[in-house]
């Protein structure tokens, strides 16, 4: 049965035309799928599917995600990451794309209200566990990694955290482009997310950004927040994130338009 997939020119191109043709066709492409990106079930028979191929020095891993959580592409990973993968397959025949998600970071937006005003928010929540550069570990280091950069823990949603200067949100045409760290020995912004194309920001989103010039940033380990389709479900998780512990914040300010 023909699937509702996405297969990009840049995955087609790696995959080539047959092996394309083929997924479109249903042949090679499974029904039901883990997410890549926010790691819910998805069906490709029933909703619109991206194709994404993880790719190593000698090693490629095609996943599969929401079309509204990624747009198919291709994503450049170490070999490391991709064998670690591999060697990481269960027997019950879970996806060999674990280690291959440590690069991919999940952002969800959304409006979040702090003492009585509604603010534009970004929530940043990695696919897989983030290792500290240089280390061989499997723990989770990316709150640490953010408090290291100016994020500030929260117990809750009480106040609009501090502005981390240096930091940016850059939106463009109304759309969310990157969101933008201070770069090496005082040289230009670099970008720390990138969307792979523009994200459309919702009308409500972006005159609350308009309103205050700035935007908050909420982040949380992997599988603390997860794929929200409504913003008091999304407020519910962020709560209870800070409660446990499991939840960084920074305001960041408006870059663009």
């Amino acid at each position: 049965m023909p699937r509702m997939l996405d297969v990009s020119d840049e995955v087609r191109a790696e995959i080539g035309d047959e092996e394309a043709d083929r997924l479109l066709a249903g042949e090679n492409a499974p029904g039901s799928y883990d997410c890549t990106s926010c790691r819910t079930p998805g069906d490709s028979e029933q909703e619109r599917t991206s194709t994404v191929l993880f790719i190593g020095d000698e090693t490629a891993v095609l996943a599969f995600a929401h079309a509204t959580c990624l747009p198919s592409q291709v994503v450049q990973v170490t070999e490391e990451q991709l064998q670690g993968a591999v060697r990481s397959i269960t027997a019950d025949g879970e996806p060999a794309r674990t280690e291959a998600e440590q690069a991919v970071l999940g952002v969800t937006s959304g409006l979040v209200l702090v003492s009585g005003e509604l603010y534009p928010a970004l929530v940043v929540e990695p696919t897989a566990p983030i290792a500290r550069p240089g280390t061989s570990g499997t723990g989770d280091d990316f709150l640490p990694l953010l408090v290291e950069q100016g994020f500030v823990p929260l117990t809750g949603i009480e106040t609009v955290p501090p502005v981390l200067h240096g930091w940016s949100v850059l939106l463009a045409m109304g759309q969310l482009h990157a969101i933008l760290q201070p770069g090496a020995v005082g040289g230009s912004p670099v970008a720390w997310w990138q969307a792979h194309q523009p994200l459309q920001a919702a009308d409500t989103w972006r005159a609350a950004a308009a309103k205050h010039q700035q935007v908050l940033l909420f982040a949380a380990p992997v599988g603390s927040i997860g794929r929200q389709p409504r913003e008091d479900l999304l407020r519910e998780a962020l709560d209870k994130a800070a409660a446990n512990g499991k939840l960084v914040a920074a305001t960041l300010p408006l870059a663009g338009t």
